[in-house]
């Protein structure tokens, strides 16, 4: 609603004027005009650290021509990492796309992060978790980008700890808990799979 997204203003205005990094999930950008003119209210109206989306609202977003449904990825032509790099560049913030394999990027530096595991298309509100990982890393690691790789590699670690027992979506969402909350950086260094693509 547009009470909703004029809160959402005020409290990121005043987390810009607190120091405090602001992650916005565009979840739902080309879905509706609706969906777009909110966000873009959004992100003219606060200085956002991170953004973060499927491909098609990040497409959408930097202002390709994309056909989402619901909140859904659809097939974008461009290249994701240089569209990534450009809207960051425009902006003045960090990109993530998040997908099969999720792209961290700014106007410098871009990064593939390969970990996950295909059970977490088969739960509601992985994406929802992946923003909610990136903002509390981001709130105690400067840089938005390690931030938001550092989130990533460990949210999607425990995820592939995760697959390993569950017999279906709803043991994999009780055992993803569980192996976030039990992780550790030595299991995180030996899993992690994160490629340099540009800087």
């Amino acid at each position: 609603t547009s009470d909703l997204v004029e809160a959402m203003i005020i409290a990121g205005k005043s987390a810009n004027h607190k120091g405090i990094p602001v992650v916005l999930d565009v979840c739902g950008a080309g879905a509706t005009p609706y969906r777009d003119q909110k966000c873009f209210e959004i992100l003219d109206g606060v200085a956002v650290g991170v953004i973060k989306g499927n491909s098609s609202e990040i497409a959408r977003i930097a202002g390709e021509s994309v056909t989402t449904k619901g909140v859904d990825a659809s097939a974008v032509e461009k290249d994701l990492v240089e569209i990534a790099r450009d809207l960051a560049g425009r902006r003045g913030c960090t990109v993530v796309v998040t997908g099969k394999e999720d792209i961290v990027a700014d106007a410098r530096q871009a990064f593939l992060v390969k970990n996950g595991h295909p059970m977490m298309t088969n739960i509601v509100g992985t994406g929802c978790m992946a923003t909610s990982v990136i903002g509390a890393f981001a709130a105690v690691e400067k840089d938005p980008v390690a931030a938001s790789v550092a989130g990533l590699v460990c949210y999607e670690v425990a995820a592939e700890i995760a697959a390993k027992d569950a017999a279906g979506p709803g043991s994999f969402k009780e055992r993803l808990f569980d192996a976030a909350f039990l992780l550790d950086s030595e299991t995180v260094g030996r899993m992690e799979k994160v490629q340099r693509l540009v800087g």
